[in-house]
């Protein structure tokens, strides 16, 4: 198999340069998600990443597909670039409605050539150590977008009536072409590795789409994302039903009048991307905007919310998937937003976005730009969290700022821990005190015979526990196959998880922990327990 990559290689071109995160040895093996964080090879895995949306333009979008229409040597030093800057992971962009570098420039007509290109994207990227993230379609009106699947349909787009794309009573065309596409994308054979998309593992997940919202429809809609949530249900449980290998993202900028940033847009944080087909969640921070205006302080404040929220109410990993700030220093914000994102605990980021050549004066981030000696130690702390080999940390700019124990609220603006593996436990548990008061959330994703379950545990007394045993009941038939940050004992329908021997012991007044549980269970017959026991007590349910 070696042998045959590097003459794959040789033949397209591909220049090798050293690898960043997605290490030789973990090249092969899909990134999961255990509980509230992203996992490969059964390690916890942070990264740091960037956005290079425009890259399935690069070559002149005409004439032979292999010399003409893609620009190998282009596509390969940006990522070169890429990975000399320690970008681990590119959030890319894999929709184009236009009769330029096209996927689908007619409804149903995919272009062969395009997809093509995007083969050698991904052949690149792995050949460079990075993974990617694709994007499947855009909200906004760049490339197409879904104004475009609107027009096919005899409906007019624009926003905010491009809302109609994301009701089946107004648009039942729309649901079937974005299947068709994405059906065709999962099921690529790529031309180079002879491997299909949904099989391959430097894609780390995929993005349902480029910031959807169904706004302005109704006041509750967009508030409660009623609407958005069913069109996620069912394109998250049809994407994994073609491919359970890959992550799933919503793509959500995290707007909303509860975290000052943004104002209601019918995509709200938690109840959108607490979908069961969802994986982790993203936000799109853009402080210095004029709708946002936030300063550092409040942007700081922004980011800890999302991902408090993100761990203790959704129970999934955080991406902060695109930001950026312009007329300000960069480089300053850049390490003061970094230092909040990580201290907070996010899980992965990517900054909006690393240009190949001067087009963006705006956002654009250039080889040699300032800001990039930030990234790269954002880049190498990053690693360094996931205990990969070869990595030293840097150090963590200094934050004194105390993260807030309530949500911050900002002003109202207008829109625009390692994983451990089942132990046995002493067979007669310690007897443990039982707390004041506790509550628990359990998250369940579930894929038919097999599921995640996701569990925090918080601590509503006022001393604290000190050793925990938390116990429940499946409502059915559910085992567990594998648990991370607690210790299982499964007797029938009868779940006991208890701390790790020294890792999690105590749960501090107001504060929580989570774990997280792979397991299989026969179709149709899952759910959420209705109870739970911490040390004997019996706990509210969030």
């Amino acid at each position: 198999m070696a042998l045959l990559l590097a003459a794959v290689l040789a033949l397209t071109g591909l220049l090798v340069a050293r690898p960043t995160q997605a290490a030789a040895d973990s090249a092969d093996s899909f990134v999961t998600r255990c509980g509230i964080r992203f996992c490969l090879d059964g390690e916890e895995y942070f990264f740091a990443g960037a956005n290079a949306y425009d890259m399935f333009t690069f070559g002149a979008g005409s004439g032979d597909t292999e010399t003409q229409y893609m620009d190998k040597t282009r596509i390969d030093a940006h990522f070169a670039r890429m990975a000399a800057d320690g970008v681990d992971v590119a959030r890319v962009w894999m929709f184009s409605h236009e009769s330029w570098h096209g996927f689908e420039e007619r409804e149903g007509e995919f272009n062969e050539q395009q997809y093509a290109a995007f083969d050698y994207l991904i052949e690149s990227a792995k050949a460079h150590g990075l993974r990617l993230i694709p994007v499947f379609e855009n909200y906004w009106e760049a490339y197409g977008g879904i104004d475009t699947r609107l027009r096919w349909e005899g409906l007019s787009g624009g926003h905010p009536a491009r809302a109609a794309f994301f009701d089946k009573n107004r648009c039942p065309g729309c649901f079937t072409s974005y299947k068709s596409s994405v059906s065709y994308a999962l099921n690529r054979t790529n031309h180079y590795s002879g491997v299909k998309y949904k099989d391959e593992p430097a894609i780390l997940a995929w993005e349902l789409m480029n910031e959807p919202r169904y706004e302005g429809q109704s006041a509750a809609e967009n508030v409660d994302g009623t609407t958005l949530r069913a069109w996620v249900d069912e394109m998250g449980a049809f994407v994994k039903s073609i491919d359970p290998n890959h992550l799933l993202g919503a793509g959500i900028e995290g707007h909303g009048t509860k975290y000052g940033f943004g104002g209601d847009s019918g995509n709200p944080f938690v109840h959108l991307q607490k979908s069961p087909y969802i994986d982790f969640t993203s936000a799109h921070p853009y402080p210095t905007e004029h709708w946002a205006d936030l300063s550092i302080e409040e942007t700081k404040d922004l980011v800890r919310a999302w991902i408090r929220d993100s761990h203790e109410v959704v129970g999934k990993p955080f991406f902060m998937g695109e930001f950026n700030v312009h007329n300000v220093d960069r480089a300053l914000w850049w390490r003061e937003i970094y230092a909040a994102f990580e201290e907070a605990g996010g899980d992965g980021s990517a900054f909006w976005w690393y240009q190949d050549r001067t087009i963006d004066g705006k956002f654009g981030v250039s080889e040699g730009a300032p800001e990039l000696a930030v990234f790269r130690a954002h880049s190498d702390r990053m690693a360094a969290k996931s205990g990969l080999p070869g990595t030293t940390p840097s150090p963590t700019p200094t934050d004194p700022t105390t993260p807030p124990t309530t949500e911050p609220t900002g002003p109202t603006t207008p829109p625009t821990t390692e994983p451990t593996g089942p132990t046995t436990p002493p067979t007669t548990p310690p007897t443990t005190p039982a707390p004041a008061g506790c509550a628990v959330t359990y998250t369940l994703s579930d894929w038919g015979t097999t599921f995640n379950g996701s569990v925090t545990i918080r601590n509503t007394g006022g001393t604290p526990v000190e050793g925990w045993r938390l116990a429940f009941d499946f409502p059915g038939d559910q085992r567990i196959t594998q648990m991370w940050n607690a210790v299982p004992v499964q007797d029938g329908r009868a779940v006991t998880a208890s701390n790790p021997s020294g890792y999690n012991v105590t749960i501090a007044p107001g504060a929580s922990v989570n774990f997280g549980f792979n397991g299989t269970s026969p179709a149709g017959t899952n759910g959420v327990p209705t109870a739970f026991t911490l040390n004997g007590k019996i706990c509210a349910t969030a």
